[in-house]
C-alpha cells in the first residue's frame, strides 16, 4: 500500500471534467447552493467519462482524489469496487455492528470485533496480480460441514488473530491489507463492536401502531415490521481515531449504497464520527440503492431512503445524490408501508406514475438535504446490483464537475 494510504495526506488539486466527457450541464432539481461548494449537473445517460478504467493520476499529474466511502457488506464492496478505478487515495470506513454468522460467534466466543464487513471490503480492493488475489479467495473461504469451523470465513478468523497479535483491529488490518496488495486502506468505525437497535412498528397485529424494540443487525435487517427510529449501544461508542482523520483530510465522503438501517446510518449515529462529517470540507454523495431491501426498507421509495437520512441525521448536507434511472419506475410502482408506518409514507406514493413525476419527488427530497441529482444508468442490465464501471464513471463526473 502507497504511503498516501497510510501517511499524512495534501489535499488534492482541482480536477476537471474532460472535455468530451458526453456529460450535460444542465442541473436537475437546483436547491439553494452556498457559493463556495458547486455540485454536478445531470449526467447524460448512457455515457461514461474518458479515462475511468485508467485509475491514475490525471493528465496534469496531480494527485487524485481523497475519498472515504462508508458502509458495509456487499453496497460498501460495490462502492469501492467503483471507487479503486478512479483514485488511490481511498479509505473505507466499515461499520461494526454485526452479530449474525461467523462474526458474531467471534463477537461472542472472543469479544472480538467483528470482522466480516472489513473482510469484504479488504476483498474488494485486492489487487489482480495472482499472488494477493490467491490470499484474497482465502479470505473469502467459508468453511463447510457440521463441526466448529462450519460457517467461519477464513479471513475472519485470520483478521481476529491479527488484531491479537498486533495489538489493535487497525494495525492488524494495514498488515492484512499490505498482504492483499489493497488498493485503499480499510478502517473499522469503531474499535469495538456496536450494537444496532430499533423501535419496529407492526409488529403486534391488534397494535399496528405499537412500537417493540428489535436489537442487533440481523433482527434488524430481518424485521417483518416498520423501523421507526435507530440506535446504538453503546450510545457515545469511541469512534476509530484513523478513520477520523481521514475524513478530516478527505475531499469526498461516500454514503451508500447499501442496507440503510444496518450498514449506512449506523456510522451517522456515533457521535465522534458525525461531527467530523458534518464538520469536514469534503464534499458529501449519496449513493441510492438499486431496490428496496426485504425486511428494513421494504416498500420504501427512493425519496423515503433520503427522509430516513434526514431524520437521523440532522444537519448532515449533502451535494450530490446518485441514482440510477431504474429507480424511477420501481420507485413509482412501489406501495405498502413506508418509513411513517403503515400505509403511504411522507408524501403520497407515485403508484403507476411516470418515471418523470418519480425523478420530481426524488430531486424534492435532495433538495431537503442540499443535494442535485445525478441520474446515470449503474446498475448490471437486469440485475439489482451496482456495475463498478458505470459506477466509477457516475463517480468520476460528480467528483471532476464538483471541482469546476
Amino acid at each position: 500500500m502507497t504511503a498516501s494510504n497510510r501517511g499524512d495526506r495534501q489535499p488534492a488539486a482541482p480536477r476537471h471534467a474532460q472535455p468530451g466527457s458526453g456529460y450535460s450541464e444542465n442541473v436537475i432539481g437546483t436547491p439553494p447552493r452556498s457559493p463556495e461548494r458547486s455540485a454536478p449537473s445531470s449526467g447524460q445517460l448512457g455515457t461514461r467519462p474518458a479515462g475511468v478504467e485508467a485509475g491514475q493520476r490525471d493528465s496534469a499529474g496531480s494527485p487524485t482524489t481523497a475519498v472515504v466511502a462508508f458502509g458495509g457488506g456487499h453496497g460498501l464492496a460495490a462502492s469501492l469496487a467503483a471507487l479503486r478505478l478512479i483514485t488511490d487515495r481511498l479509505t473505507a470506513v466499515v461499520t461494526v455492528g454485526d452479530d449474525g454468522g461467523s462474526s458474531g460467534r467471534l463477537r461472542a466466543e472472543l469479544g472480538a470485533l467483528p470482522m466480516g464487513d472489513l473482510r469484504m471490503a479488504l476483498a474488494a480492493l485486492a489487487a489482480a496480480e495472482p499472488s494477493p488475489r490467491a490470499w484474497s479467495e482465502l479470505f473469502q473461504y467459508r468453511f463447510g460441514g457440521a463441526g466448529p469451523l462450519a460457517g467461519h470465513a477464513v479471513g475472519n478468523l485470520v483478521l481476529t488473530a491479527l488484531a491479537e497479535l498486533r495489538g489493535s483491529a487497525v494495525a492488524g488490518l494495514d498488515l492484512a491489507a499490505d498482504l492483499l496488495g489493497a488498493a485503499g486502506r480499510v478502517l473499522p468505525l469503531s474499535p469495538a463492536g456496536i450494537d444496532i437497535i430499533a423501535e419496529v412498528a407492526g409488529l403486534d397485529p391488534g397494535r399496528p401502531a405499537a412500537t417493540r424494540e428489535v436489537r442487533g443487525q440481523v433482527a434488524v435487517a430481518t424485521t417483518a415490521g416498520t423501523v421507526e427510529n435507530l440506535r446504538v449501544h453503546p450510545a457515545e461508542p469511541d469512534a476509530c481515531p484513523e478513520a477520523v482523520a481521514a475524513v478530516d483530510e478527505a475531499d469526498w465522503l461516500v454514503l451508500g449504497p447499501g442496507s440503510l438501517y444496518t450498514s449506512v446510518l449506523p456510522h451517522l449515529l456515533v457521535p465522534e464520527m458525525v461531527k467530523h462529517v458534518l464538520a469536514a470540507r469534503a464534499r458529501r454523495v449519496f449513493v441510492l440503492n438499486l431496490a428496496p431491501q426485504p425486511g428494513e426498507t421494504a416498500g420504501f421509495t427512493p425519496e423515503d431512503h433520503l427522509r430516513v437520512l434526514a431524520d437521523h441525521a440532522p444537519g448532515l448536507r449533502l451535494d450530490v445524490v446518485i441514482a440510477d434511472p431504474g429507480v424511477l419506475a420501481s420507485g413509482a410502482a412501489s406501495s405498502g408501508a413506508g418509513p411513517s408506518g403503515a400505509g403511504p409514507s411522507g408524501a403520497a406514493r407515485l403508484g403507476g406514475a411516470p418515471a418523470s413525476a418519480g425523478r420530481d419527488a426524488l430531486e424534492r427530497a435532495a433538495a431537503v438535504l442540499g443535494a442535485r441529482l445525478y441520474l446515470a444508468p449503474v446498475a448490471v442490465p437486469g440485475q439489482p446490483r451496482h456495475d463498478p464501471i458505470p459506477l466509477a464513471a457516475a463517480f468520476r463526473a460528480v467528483f471532476d464537475l464538483g471541482q469546476d
